[in-house]
């Protein structure tokens, strides 16, 4: 939603249609993008206040933040001159690294740059938390950010399959999508293994929903649509989260 969903839209039908107006509104919107920048002195690192409804927050996740925007940014980094992606990636990693809290070689993020009273507590999922930051860091071009994601891959294998489900926005599915990403960027296989690992507990939380409940769920980012496709993924060794990496038509 906003600008960052602008952003995607652009990027997507440039890549399909190849025609310059795309091209066009994907730089205008980066460029409002970069205007709307925040400095943290506290943090040392860019940042965006997001304000929906009257409420503000200051996001750094897959879903609603910082990093939701870094991705498509780092996917459509050719529609941007050398000296806008130097910035840009400059900013990135800076935020992404200053932003990281670190621990035995593992690596998470909070939700929100700043807490608006009690303190935010760590999730560990697609839409906030280390999954979706390596889900939406995937092409980062250079290393830099490398032992940072790989630590977030350990944590998210670490905490193990969610109990919230097997769907991609908060669920099993969503996490392996991290495990399927680092096999991509690493072509370690173990991360391959990992990700049909969490495919086959995905597939018994299903089965044991769909027992419980009596029927199935259709939606993509919350049902098991979104499962059907990560599984897809895993047997074909792809990482290609839908509607970040591909729209299917």
């Amino acid at each position: 939603m906003g600008a960052p969903g602008t952003l995607l839209a652009a990027l997507f039908l440039h890549e399909r249609f190849e025609d310059a107006r795309w091209a066009e509104l994907f730089r205008r919107t980066a460029e409002q993008l970069w205007s709307e920048l925040e400095w943290s002195e506290a943090y040392g690192c860019r940042f965006w206040t997001q304000d929906m409804y009257g409420r503000r927050s200051t996001y750094l996740d897959a879903i609603h933040g910082f990093v939701a925007t870094a991705g498509v940014l780092i996917r459509g980094r050719a529609l941007l001159t050398a000296a806008q992606w130097r910035e840009w990636e400059q900013a990135i990693a800076a935020t992404v690294e200053r932003t990281a809290v670190r621990e035995d070689g593992l690596a998470n993020w909070l939700p929100e740059l700043t807490s608006r009273g009690a303190p935010a507590e760590f999730l560990m999922q697609y839409c906030h938390g280390a999954p979706g930051f390596v889900i939406c860091l995937a092409r980062f071009p250079s290393t830099a950010l490398d032992d940072l994601l790989l630590a977030a891959g350990e944590a998210t294998w670490g905490a193990g399959p969610l109990r919230k489900g097997s769907n991609l926005c908060h669920g099993t599915a969503g996490n392996g999508y991290a495990f399927l990403t680092l096999y991509e960027r690493t072509r370690d296989a173990r991360w391959l293994e990992r990700a049909r690992a969490f495919a086959m507990h995905g597939i018994a939380q299903m089965e044991e929903d769909h027992r419980r409940y009596g029927h199935l769920r259709y939606s993509l980012w919350t049902g098991d649509i979104g499962l059907a496709i990560y599984l897809w993924d895993c047997i074909r060794a792809r990482a290609a989260f839908p509607t970040l990496e591909v729209f299917y038509g």
